[in-house]
């Protein structure tokens, strides 16, 4: 799901789980994607990232739902929860395949972002794309494709670089890591940037005036040499139609607080 510097991170912790499965007499070839994104590491993102879109009180129950790039669909019960029409997407076929096992009464779908298709159910309500845009080799195109395939709004997270600039920052990746881009090649865009194409194809962007409570989402985009993780994170809200909405602010905010 992390590319460059998260690489080597995700890294460490394979090799620690790997350790501590050899010590009981069994080897790990390949870490998969379900493994690692069960850890700790990754579970305690995951918590942090849903909590605070709750916290923004956005309805959507009864909605229906894209969830792209989804991995092993750790957001999708998210929306289920809240009775949404949901259709899980993703582009690798192991996680497919753990996807239809785990929510066998969702529509589970084929998705690869680096070449997307039309998809039966389009448009929906809500589009939610979380820890993926980072990932593509051509995320303009995916924001365009993303902006079709939604009615209403668009929840969108992603790793960002500091930076009062256009710029997308381009990065290569390991397209053999199960959680890193499916193509080889990443993105880190500035927060200027991404606003700047979802205004293309949104009538009204937002970002949240709080953050989540977790390092990767710093809250002082003045002072990146405050930042304390390698990887920066910003959360967007796009829209078809006007919110009124308080804890969402039509600009980008460059001071920011923890939910």
């Amino acid at each position: 799901m992390d590319s460059g510097e998260e690489n080597s991170t995700v890294g460490r912790v394979v090799d620690i789980i790997r350790n501590i499965i050899r010590k009981t007499g069994y080897d790990v070839v390949r870490y998969d994607s379900v493994h690692i994104l069960r850890t700790s590491y990754f579970v305690r993102l995951n918590a942090r990232r849903l909590e605070h879109l709750a916290s923004l009180r956005i309805p959507v129950a009864g909605l229906s739902v894209l969830e792209v790039g989804a991995g092993i669909g750790e957001h999708s019960s998210y929306y289920i929860d809240r009775g949404c029409r949901i259709t899980i997407t993703e582009a690798r076929p192991e996680n497919l395949r753990y996807l239809e096992k785990r929510y066998p009464g969702c529509a589970v779908r084929f998705l690869d972002m680096e070449d997307p298709a039309a998809i039966e159910g389009s448009p929906f309500d809500i589009v939610h794309c979380y820890g993926l845009l980072y990932h593509l080799s051509n995320p303009e195109r995916a924001l365009s494709y993303l902006g079709s395939c939604t009615g209403k709004l668009l929840f969108l997270e992603t790793c960002v670089s500091f930076g009062e600039s256009e710029e997308l920052n381009p990065v290569k990746e390991d397209k053999d890591n199960p959680i890193s881009s499916y193509s080889g090649t990443g993105c880190r865009p500035t927060r200027k940037w991404l606003y700047t194409r979802l205004l293309e194809q949104f009538a009204y962007v937002y970002l949240p005036k709080t953050q989540p409570s977790h390092e990767q989402f710093p809250t002082d985009w003045t002072a990146p040499e405050k930042r304390t993780h390698r990887l920066t994170r910003a959360v967007f809200i796009a829209s078809k139609k006007r919110l009124d909405n308080e804890l969402l602010t039509a600009s980008l905010p460059m001071k920011q607080t923890y939910y």
